[in-house]
């Protein structure tokens, strides 16, 4: 999934980026709200985590100027304001959860989670397609009775379709999903990773799963 991380504590900033960057997750950051909303009108995103006390722009506009664009991207209020009215009007103001500094890396990670079960219609941390199930809390992946390792990146392109299975994604849209800002790789890096998760998700069965749409680009469902 993409996320936008707005924090500007530099070092803060730095270490939240690694950690979600290293969980697999495709990150831009930035360090004040005015960078946030010119973030936020360039790209899609599927949650959200912002500092309340930022330069420029504090976090309640950067978020008010969000629902102005009747977007639902889940927000997560990231900020060492611990009052209860504070957090009151954080979630009255539109956001989605609250955390409060110092926190651990595994609650961030869970309260992610959770915000986009909700955004998908969610119960639990398992995605299903015929017979492949991912646990988006451990990241592990089962065709049938076949464990299936899989690189950060192709987990989450194959979570990005399972999410969105029986919907034709174009590879722009793929791309802008998985992939950040900064990456500068090769115009045919979706044709490349949908090609590997290809030889592990879909060699040895007969049910293919991930089918080319010609001219269009890709989609997950059980049958061409």
């Amino acid at each position: 999934m993409r996320i936008l991380l707005a924090e500007d504590e530099k070092d803060l900033n730095k270490i939240i980026t690694q950690k979600l960057s290293a969980d697999g997750y495709s990150v831009d950051s930035c360090f004040d709200g005015e960078e946030a909303v010119e973030y936020l009108d360039s790209a899609d995103y599927d949650a959200v985590i912002l500092d309340i006390m930022m330069p420029k722009v504090d976090g309640f506009g950067v978020l008010r100027h969000l629902r102005q664009q009747k977007k639902n991207t889940p927000v997560l209020f990231l900020t060492a304001r611990d009052a209860v009215s504070d957090r009151v009007k954080g979630l009255d103001s539109g956001a989605d959860d609250y955390l409060i500094k110092p926190f651990s890396f595994e609650e961030l990670g869970a309260r992610l989670r959770a915000m986009t079960r909700k955004k998908f219609g969610m119960t639990d941390n398992f995605l299903t397609v015929a017979d492949l199930v991912i646990d988006t809390a451990s990241h592990t992946v089962k065709r049938g009775d076949r464990e299936i390792i899989l690189s950060a990146k192709e987990y989450h392109l194959l979570e990005y379709l399972m999410r969105n299975h029986g919907i034709v994604l174009s590879r722009e849209k793929i791309e802008n999903h998985i992939w950040n800002f900064e990456y500068e790789g090769g115009t045919n890096v979706v044709d490349v990773y949908i090609s590997y998760l290809r030889k592990k998700i879909d060699s040895g069965f007969e049910n293919k799963l991930i089918h080319t749409i010609r001219g269009i680009g890709y989609v997950l469902r059980e049958k061409s």
